[in-house]
């Protein structure tokens, strides 16, 4: 029986190569497990530690969906029309977007409008799903 070669196993790579898309679509960072830290999450292959990854912080990862969603778009956030916009809110809704603090700021000043807006679009979708149950209000 041969010992297999130093280094990285084709098996290891492949891994590497599956997280990958995950890893950056979250915005986070891919580094060698020695250089993990304790917050870090360590991920094994076969009984060997083969890679880590360093998570986002929260408010981070705001700025990083807005700069997504304006690359998605091809354009400027505040650019886009009215009903984009409100299909933006919704998907940022869905992701969590309005539970970090300032995060309907933020997302406010990324669509060119105010706060209040960003509610009154969040109230509407409440009120249609409202609706959709046969649900008053």
């Amino acid at each position: 029986m041969t010992t297999p070669p130093p280094g990285p196993s084709p098996d290891a790579d492949r891994f590497r190569a599956a997280v990958t898309p995950l890893v950056e679509a979250m915005g986070g960072l891919l580094l060698d497990p020695a250089e993990a830290l304790p917050d870090d999450v360590v991920l094994s292959w076969e009984g060997h530690e083969v890679l880590a990854v360093r998570l986002p912080h929260l408010a981070d990862s705001l700025d990083r969906i807005l700069t997504d969603l304006e690359r998605r778009h091809g354009a400027p956030l505040a650019r886009l029309d009215r009903k984009t916009k409100q299909s933006i809110v919704r998907n940022l809704e869905t992701r969590g977007a309005f539970t970090l603090r300032h995060g309907v700021e933020k997302v406010a000043a990324a669509l060119g409008v105010s706060r209040f807006t960003v509610y009154n679009y969040l109230n509407s979708q409440d009120e249609r799903r409202a609706m959709e149950r046969g649900e008053q209000r």
